[in-house]
């Protein structure tokens, strides 16, 4: 599989956290584990031929979230991160803030803020070298069962106000998450954020804004693959005009404009 990568050019890297389980003392949150043991197993991936590797952990805003469940998200991150890098893989650190709740913009950028903050420190703390490191945070939007929507220039104002002040330039690349946005909703706010030069490269590492539409249209039969692997290769053009700041979502299907928000969505 590496070699197939590999021939199309394509840099292979693997997810190394063990998932999430409840974080006693919490306010019912939790917690992402996979440190132990993830020296020996970093070493064996870059052998095997990865070069970056991931880690997901989730904060949620209706369940505070408590000071507790914060510090655990970025301490976990920080470790992750720095056992990486010192074994050859790029970490991608991913505290993902859950579109979930009826909260609004202004409270999802207090809590975004708050978490970055103690991300960062946490990484200066363990050495982390951040020219090394890319990031995958949510967007700063309203809760999704939040009365009122924002617009893509709303949520680029919000979420870019949040990375500067919190994200030092030296990190080179934030590949936004999706989070349940619809797939036009996520390819229009990354291109909102692209009107105007960033310090950091600003792009998308997009999972169900980029397969929803593919996988309803391939629905296992291959009589389907070559309609699907056009639908994966129109959103895939469109992320990457955003990414440029280029793109109109002149011609989107209805499909590509359906939420896919699940409330307490795991995987």
């Amino acid at each position: 599989m590496v070699d197939c990568l590999r021939d199309q050019n394509i840099v292979p890297g693997i997810k190394v956290d063990k998932g999430l389980v409840p974080l006693p003392g919490s306010n019912d949150e939790s917690w992402c584990q996979g440190l132990d043991g993830l020296a020996s197993r970093s070493a064996e991936y870059y052998k095997q031929g990865a070069r970056f590797a991931k880690w997901r952990t989730v904060v949620s805003i209706p369940c505070g979230p408590s000071a507790l469940a914060v510090k655990e998200a970025a301490w976990g991150l920080a470790r992750y991160a720095a056992i990486s890098q010192d074994n050859g893989l790029v970490p991608i650190v991913e505290p993902e803030i859950l579109l979930d709740g009826d909260h609004p913009i202004e409270r999802t950028l207090e809590v975004a803020e708050r978490v970055w903050a103690e991300v960062f420190y946490y990484l200066a703390e363990n050495n982390v070298v951040f020219e090394g490191i890319l990031l995958k945070p949510s967007m700063v939007t309203p809760g999704a069962e939040h009365k009122e929507k924002s617009s893509p220039d709303t949520i680029a104002k919000y979420t870019l106000r949040m990375l500067k002040r919190r994200v030092p330039p030296a990190v080179p690349g934030i590949m936004f998450l999706s989070g349940g946005q619809s797939e036009v909703e996520a390819t229009l706010n990354l291109n909102a954020m692209n009107q105007s030069p960033n310090p950091w490269h600003v792009s998308f590492s997009y999972a169900r804004a980029l397969q929803n539409t593919v996988l309803k249209t391939w629905q296992g039969r291959p009589e389907n693959v070559d309609a699907a692997q056009k639908a994966l290769l129109i959103r895939a053009k469109a992320n990457s005009l955003a990414q440029l700041g280029k793109y109109s979502a002149a011609g989107e299907s209805e499909e590509a404009k359906k939420g896919m928000f699940v409330k307490g969505y795991t995987y």
